[in-house]
């Protein structure tokens, strides 16, 4: 049976478990109910009414998030000679072509992202195996395989996020650092929900989202008023 610290304990006194709360009273609670010594991660659930067996219920977007995440993107770029001076000085970690391939065939995965040219796909093949177990393969749905790898990588650095739906269909996301405090972080989820609302599938009848939770590292879970999302995602 899991057991809860003090500081567990202590947080959930401060909100009602059963209750559900608006996004603004949400994100303001999840900065008083960190338990964590170091800076936590804010992060959504979102239930959604999909079941990714079917093609056209599968839910995957990207969104730039305002301020960031609060984390540092280690991107390598899969690019031709003609390319690799541009995407290093974009920010990438590694970029190259077939000796990058070989890196990663031997093992070199100290990267969080890959993105890569159209024309390096094929070639790509090669590490399909060894990146797409990890979610790392690049994919034009993504926005991954661009010919415009500098702005890819400089979009990645800056808070750029990809979500999809797990096999459950449920969405999991970060959205910023407690330290972010409840302005941005609400502008950061407000940026996550509409782009979330815009990539509902056409597979997916009636109802979207069934269940939505906010929490963060190690904190407990924060129940939100439904009705409260779709006036954010809907918003302009």
């Amino acid at each position: 049976m899991k057991t809860f610290g003090k500081k567990y304990k202590a947080a959930q006194t401060k909100f009602d478990a059963e209750k559900l709360y608006t996004l603004e009273e949400a994100v303001k609670l999840l900065t008083e109910t960190s338990t964590t010594k170091f800076d936590a991660t804010c992060e959504i659930h979102a239930n959604l009414n999909a079941d990714p067996k079917y093609a056209d219920q599968i839910v995957r977007s990207t969104v730039a998030m305002p301020h960031g995440t609060g984390k540092s993107v280690r991107v390598v770029a899969f690019v031709g000679e003609d390319k690799v001076a541009a995407a290093l000085a974009a920010g990438a970690v590694k970029a190259g072509a077939a000796e990058l391939i070989d890196e990663v065939n031997q093992g070199f995965s100290d990267f969080d992202v890959a993105v890569a040219t159209p024309d390096m796909m094929r070639d790509l093949a090669k590490v399909a195996k060894v990146l797409g177990p990890k979610g790392l393969m690049p994919n034009p749905k993504s926005g991954t395989v661009t010919p415009d790898i500098e702005k890819a990588i400089t979009e990645l650095k800056a808070g750029k996020i990809e979500f999809k739906t797990d096999k459950f269909g449920i969405v999991h996301s970060v959205f910023g650092k407690v330290s972010f405090g409840a302005e941005k972080l609400g502008e950061n989820l407000a940026s996550l929900l509409k782009a979330l609302n815009a990539a509902k599938p056409t597979g997916i009848k009636g109802v979207y989202i069934k269940s939505m939770t906010l929490t963060t590292t190690m904190g407990p879970a924060i129940r939100i008023d439904l009705s409260d999302v779709a006036k954010v995602s809907s918003s302009k």
